[in-house]
């Protein structure tokens, strides 16, 4: 069975040299070791020296030297607008202090679906857009692991 051992992040990349893709939720992109399925029937190890948060459009580099990449499946979000930056860090403060997984597009946040936090959200002045998108959320601060494995 091929291994991927290394990442291209995305951007880095010819997306047009993929031989092939995986759609995965921003769950499944977080991974260090699994067996995968591409959608054109590569399967092949994913075989990372550390967990990573793999991000839509990341190459997966085979051993062989194909690139298989990372589609980011849409998932169902909330995008949160504010009405100035200031009003914008607060809610990004509160969602923090909850210990969220958030995503940062521009000036608005996207999180994950909660009616609990959403009504949180509106109490706070939030302007909320429900939409479906693949969630890309920030790795957390310890979530950077000191060995380099994109390339």
């Amino acid at each position: 069975m091929q291994r991927a051992r290394a990442v291209k992040a995305a951007g880095a990349w010819d997306a047009a040299e993929a031989i092939d893709c995986v759609t995965l939720d921003a769950h499944e992109r977080h991974r260090r070791r699994i067996v995968l399925n591409g959608e054109r029937g590569t399967t092949f190890l994913l075989d990372l020296p550390h967990a990573a948060a793999l991000r839509d459009g990341d190459g997966l580099l085979l051993d062989g030297g194909g690139i298989v990449r990372v589609v980011g499946r849409a998932e169902p979000l909330v995008e949160i607008a504010a009405a100035s930056a200031h009003a914008l860090a607060r809610l990004a403060w509160h969602i923090g202090n909850r210990h969220i997984d958030v995503q940062v597009v521009g000036d608005r946040l996207r999180i994950r679906r909660d009616h609990v936090i959403e009504d949180m959200l509106r109490g706070l002045g939030a302007r909320l857009s429900i939409i479906e998108a693949p969630f890309d959320p920030e790795p957390g601060a310890y979530d950077h692991p000191h060995g380099d494995f994109h390339v």
